[in-house]
């Protein structure tokens, strides 16, 4: 038996339960994994209340990172052995292969052997946030040192991640976030400017920081009425990438900006990534090569027990963190 977190019913973090089940042999292109770190992710939290784009099967597990050793093989895979130390790359059915366990079964294609440098912890707050902005900014986007990019949204993992994956390459990293309140933190993650969109005019302020070309590259994550103002803000030729929806407004479209510029406005999400054989295989390397050299370096705002996971899920709902949140067994 091991412990396993499962949700019942759709609600607030308070359907979250710990369940004793038994945990199948993992089938043959499966491996097993003894979890010691789980990485929280948004995508979760919107499955657990019914607005993802995934519907759950009660009970339901639920989960996308984590980190750990293996403790079994499927009879398919090669290159892992068992006491392995490995990460987990989200897969495409957090409900088939949840991650909130004590231990947990999951495809072997998603499964790293992370550099030896990295804390399991690390390790699990790794993967979703580095997977969604290489494959947005560097795969698609094709960021460059000679672009200027904005990350919304900012102080979250994800976030964080485009700011290090930006950096990377040599990009200039624009920030934004609702409030000042978080400037000075962002700027210490790596942001080279950041803008405070209730109190400033951001699209001045781009036009100021870009010399009047506006930023070629804009990641988003909250849609709404937001992207108008951020289609006003790009260059010509740009692309905006969508990978959220966290405005509960549609917006309009913003039809002027985006013909008198000849913008993209694409939507985006990360199984575009993990779907593609090939893809996957150039994310991991550009990524396990960023953690080994410390690129990319995971910022962890909080830790939780598993025991906390409640507490845990509630925290990241706050929205008070910069970073990522981790719960530890």
């Amino acid at each position: 038996m091991a412990r396993v977190v499962r949700f019942h019913e759709y609600g607030e973090p308070e359907v979250l339960q710990i369940d004793d089940i038994e945990v199948a042999a993992p089938a043959a292109e499966e491996v097993q994994i003894v979890v010691r770190a789980i990485g929280l992710n948004r995508a979760e939290v919107m499955f657990r209340r019914h607005a993802y784009l995934q519907e759950a099967e009660f009970p339901s597990r639920l989960g996308y990172e984590a980190a750990g050793t293996i403790k079994a093989l499927g009879s398919s895979v090669n290159g892992l052995a068992t006491g392995d130390a490995v990460s987990v790359i989200p897969t495409l059915d957090m409900a088939r292969w949840g991650t909130y366990g004590e231990v947990v079964n999951v495809p072997a294609r998603h499964v790293v052997k992370h550099p030896a440098n990295l804390s399991f912890e690390r390790a699990a707050a790794s993967w979703m946030q580095y997977i969604t902005a290489w494959g947005a900014l560097i795969e698609q986007a094709k960021l460059s040192s000679n672009d200027f990019v904005i990350v919304s949204a900012a102080s979250s993992s994800v976030g964080i991640a485009a700011f290090q994956v930006a950096r990377s390459v040599g990009a200039t990293v624009i920030a934004t976030t609702r409030t000042g309140a978080k400037v000075e933190a962002l700027r210490k993650a790596g942001a080279h400017h950041v803008i405070a969109t209730a109190e400033e005019d951001v699209t001045a302020r781009v036009r100021d920081i870009t010399d009047g070309k506006g930023a070629r590259v804009v990641f988003d994550p909250i849609g709404g009425p937001a992207v108008a103002q951020l289609a006003e803000c790009m260059a010509v030729g740009g692309i905006l990438l969508e990978y959220g929806a966290l405005s509960p407004n549609e917006g309009s479209f913003p039809q002027f900006a985006v013909l008198g510029k000849s913008l993209t406005l694409k939507g985006y999400l990360y199984t575009e990534i993990v779907s593609d054989e090939a893809i996957l295989e150039r994310a991991k390397t550009f990524i396990n090569k960023g953690l080994e050299s410390g690129v990319l370096d995971p910022f962890i705002s909080r830790t939780f027990a598993f025991d906390q996971i409640q507490e845990a899920t509630r925290f990241l709902e706050s929205n008070e963190q910069i970073g990522k949140i981790v719960v530890t067994l």
